[in-house]
């Protein structure tokens, strides 16, 4: 077998993922906080109030565990509801929290990236009717300039909404988070308010500060069409349009069409400086005339799906490729993946899915696609939002016990920070970690290899 190196960019960025409603407990008054207290909408009744217990301190030790990784970043989010716990009224001890949250990353030679809306937001703005009421654009805006003005010194990455098209979809189409409705119409027009959202946040960050790099993070889903293809590839198109790529052309057009929806939002082309993809699973998609409520579309496991829980899609890494080829074209920015992950918690897959994916980056670059980092989807297992702390969502690379907030290592931690010590991946990695897949990962070539970027990128 062949000796190699995947060598990644200088300055590539290595990080992990986090979100504030899912690692920090003791949460405010939110939108998921309040979900959480409904009966039947979370894994054994489970709430956030644990966490990882980062709002008590506990960032400290996990920022400490990253750096020892040999990460040079790391991507987390700030809680609107903390922030802002009253309509116009702002929480200097929560911003003060959060500053020392950025000076501790860059303390330890993290780059921060700072996400804006996480999936959260304050009770008061859900129970004012959310993402649905067109004046959560404008709140959306002034809440940003408050946490710009007091991070911005520290901050250059912004990633200002989180998979607006899940948000969307989830809680206003499938009905899985709050508010739990399911309706195309509230669908579609939370996702052209959080497209307005966007844009006003965009221009208010370049606004303060004209240097800071601002874009979003987008989550994108493979999918198949099943048998006939005939029958299922109208199908198949429709769920790419509607949930992959409609949201990304608004971001290039201006023009948002999402089914038979279509609105014009001229401010929102342009504003990117980045994209970010997150991405986890493939999907079959078939016709289905019983679910007029869902544009008579199905999604289902692929029934040679390979890895994961059963309730979530096919486990394939190397679709990872054909996203970051699209994002990129499309926007003709560059690109971050913002997430990527697998859960798995005894750490057997872990190992293989990231050398798969982070294999798929490597050959998008090498054709010349602009991917500037990566953040594994997560540092430490958090509340998996409707999974709760259900075992089969372990997405860290730390196992965490919610109750005795024990931290420990897992195998794939330690392949990771090699992985971003050494800036690339190499064939001695591969057999050390995964000696039993040695041969199908290794090109069976009797000379040493190492394998370069090309000058021009």
């Amino acid at each position: 077998m062949v000796d190699f190196t995947l060598h990644f960019p200088d300055n590539f960025l290595w990080g992990t993922a986090t979100a504030a409603h899912q690692v920090e407990g003791h949460p405010a008054d939110s939108n998921w906080s309040a979900w959480e207290g409904q009966p039947e909408h979370i894994y054994q009744g489970q709430t956030a109030d644990a966490a990882c217990d980062w709002w008590a301190g506990r960032y400290d030790e996990d920022f400490d565990r990253a750096a020892e990784l040999r990460n040079n970043a790391h991507r987390f989010s700030v809680a609107w509801s903390r922030i802002e716990p009253e309509p116009g009224h702002y929480d200097d001890a929560a911003l003060r929290q959060y500053v020392d949250m950025v000076a501790a990353l860059r303390k330890r030679g993290l780059e921060p990236m700072v996400t804006l809306h996480h999936f959260t937001h304050p009770l008061w703005l859900e129970q004012n009717g959310g993402w649905r009421n067109p004046e959560t654009v404008e709140r959306f805006e002034q809440f940003t300039r408050v946490v710009v003005d007091a991070l911005g010194d520290y901050v250059t990455l912004w990633c200002t909404i989180n998979e607006p098209m899940i948000f969307a979809t989830m809680g206003y189409l499938q009905g899985r988070f709050p508010p739990g409705k399911r309706s195309v119409r509230a669908t579609t027009r939370v996702a052209e308010n959080m497209l307005r959202g966007h844009a006003a946040a965009y221009y208010a960050i370049k606004e303060l500060f004209p240097q800071a790099q601002v874009g979003l993070a987008k989550h994108m889903i493979s999918l198949k069409s099943r048998f006939p293809q005939a029958v299922h590839e109208p199908a198949l198109r429709s769920v790419r349009q509607f949930f992959n790529r409609a949201f990304v052309e608004a971001l290039s057009t201006g023009s948002l069409r999402l089914g038979r929806h279509k609105v014009e939002v001229p401010q929102a082309a342009g504003t990117l400086d980045w994209i970010g993809l997150n991405y986890y699973y493939r999907f079959d998609v078939m016709f289905d005339l019983r679910r007029p409520g869902q544009m008579f579309l199905h999604q289902t496991r692929p029934r040679d799906g390979i890895l994961g829980p059963e309730s979530v899609g096919e486990i394939w890494p190397e679709g990872i490729f054909e996203h970051i080829k699209w994002l990129c074209t499309a926007t003709g920015k560059p690109l971050y993946v913002t997430e990527n992950g697998v859960p798995d918690p005894d750490d057997s897959l872990r190992p293989l899915h990231m050398v798969r994916s982070l294999r798929s980056v490597w050959r998008a670059i090498m054709h010349n696609y602009p991917v500037r980092g990566y953040f594994a989807w997560t540092l430490a297992d958090n509340f998996e939002w409707a999974e709760g702390y259900d075992p089969a969502f372990n997405f860290g690379l730390y196992a965490c016990d919610p109750e005795t907030q024990v931290r420990t290592p897992r195998r794939s931690a330690e392949l990771y920070g090699e992985i971003a010590g050494a800036n690339g991946l190499t064939s001695e990695m591969i057999r050390h970690y995964l000696p039993d897949r040695a041969e199908e990962l290794i090109p069976s070539v009797s000379v040493q290899q190492d394998v370069t970027l090309p000058q021009r990128y």
